[in-house]
């Protein structure tokens, strides 16, 4: 009987799983160019969908993960976009991708923040839903890389948010110093008064062995606990998420994700369905070992989506579904992605790559419903899916 119980746990550790996989990238009837410029690298947008359900603010910089902040807006919900905005002076200066956040003080004020980073972080600010901002300017002697990644509203304290990003030993400080090996460390930064000023960073992580950086957060369906799901750049293993019950106070110790949700730079939002889109780069790393060409997943180096329940992260399942949402042309080269839910559940979903080739990259919408995600799932092929790889049956 013993014998049999560990056969049948063989069998189950072996046996691999199948998700249906939905591939949306010659469906280009779906994609609006937001930005493009011949010539001219176009990347890294971070997008905003205002209070009135249509207008949506995209920042980018004009140059790979750095260069002058570029501003758009639309007025449609991502169908059409207007002309480049002018912008304050400072924005010129920016060192790296900007992000986006909408936050609340505790009075009841609303603004929209913008944070630049490297050494010092900066931020501006808009107090009008982005028709006017403030100049770049720093928000401590602290630094770091994607800053800002993700930002999380502290629950039951108005006003509070939590602010974590990353940094490999050379921008945290003015005299940051990069060991070897290189040791990867996680932030998180508390705001009190509604985004205007910063805390000192925290470490919630750090490691030499694997490296945990580009954090996203999703808050579970009863609000209770906060996951954030983890690029691991070292591309030794899958993507990794953290836990925390008490607002970001305290985390649980990384832990592997299914190799579906393994890729760069983890964007969620909920569906009117309670389901979660996610939107990333794919990148694995056996992909990484064996270039993008000769990867087994079919989506490798691509701008890629998952769907599925927050319970599938938190038991680490595959989920439901894996997208690939366009063919990114030139390596691993492509998606940081914004992510919106307009008010009649589309997704609207936003970022770069190198769409056509030999040019350069540039930055594109794309609309898509979750119904029709799920027509498509019955006539699509199956990902059959072990821990470190996957393919196509």
């Amino acid at each position: 009987m013993r014998a049999l119980i560990i056969l049948l746990c063989l069998n189950l550790k072996i046996t691999a799983k199948e998700i249906p996989y939905i591939d949306l990238a010659k469906e280009t009837d779906r994609q609006v160019i937001v930005d493009k410029e011949k010539g001219q690298y176009l990347g890294h947008p971070t997008t905003a969908l205002l209070s009135d359900g249509k207008t949506v603010l995209c920042v980018y910089p004009k140059g790979h993960g750095k260069g002058p902040i570029l501003y758009k807006r639309s007025n449609d919900a991502g169908k059409t976009w207007g002309k480049r905005l002018q912008t304050p002076t400072s924005w010129v200066s920016s060192k790296e991708v900007p992000t986006l956040f909408q936050v609340t003080d505790k009075e009841g004020n609303d603004r929209i923040i913008m944070f630049s980073g490297l050494y010092p972080i900066r931020m501006a600010y808009s107090n009008d839903e982005g028709k006017n901002w403030s100049e770049l300017k720093s928000i401590g002697e602290f630094g770091g890389i994607v800053a800002m990644g993700t930002m999380i509203s502290v629950k039951g304290k108005p006003g509070h948010y939590r602010a974590l990003f990353h940094d490999d030993g050379r921008f945290i400080s003015n005299k940051s110093n990069r060991e070897t090996p290189v040791k990867f460390t996680l932030y998180s930064s508390l705001s009190v008064d509604g985004g205007m000023t910063w805390e000192k960073p925290e470490t919630i992580y750090a490691s030499t062995k694997i490296h945990l950086c580009e954090p996203g957060s999703i808050r579970s369906p009863d609000g209770k606990q906060i996951a954030v799901l983890l690029r691991e750049n070292s591309r030794r293993e899958n993507s990794y998420v953290i836990f925390s019950k008490n607002e970001g106070e305290s985390w649980t110790e990384p832990r592997e994700l299914p190799i579906t949700l393994t890729g760069d730079r983890h964007t969620a939002k909920y569906l009117p369905d309670g389901r979660l889109f996610i939107s990333f780069r794919c990148r694995t790393a056996i992909g990484s070992k064996l270039g993008v060409s000769k990867s087994p997943i079919p989506y490798e180096g691509d701008w890629a989506a998952w769907i599925g329940k927050y319970q599938n992260i938190v038991n680490g399942n595959p989920g439901q579904y894996v997208i690939r949402i366009a063919d990114n042309k030139k390596g691993w080269d492509t998606t940081y992605p914004g992510v919106e839910i307009l008010e009649d559940g589309t997704i609207l979903t936003t970022t770069y790559g190198h769409w056509q080739e030999g040019e350069q990259p540039y930055i594109i919408s794309v609309r898509l419903k979750a119904n029709e995600i799920d027509q498509l799932a019955q006539k699509s092929p199956k990902l059959s899916i072990k821990s470190d790889t996957m393919h196509l049956e």
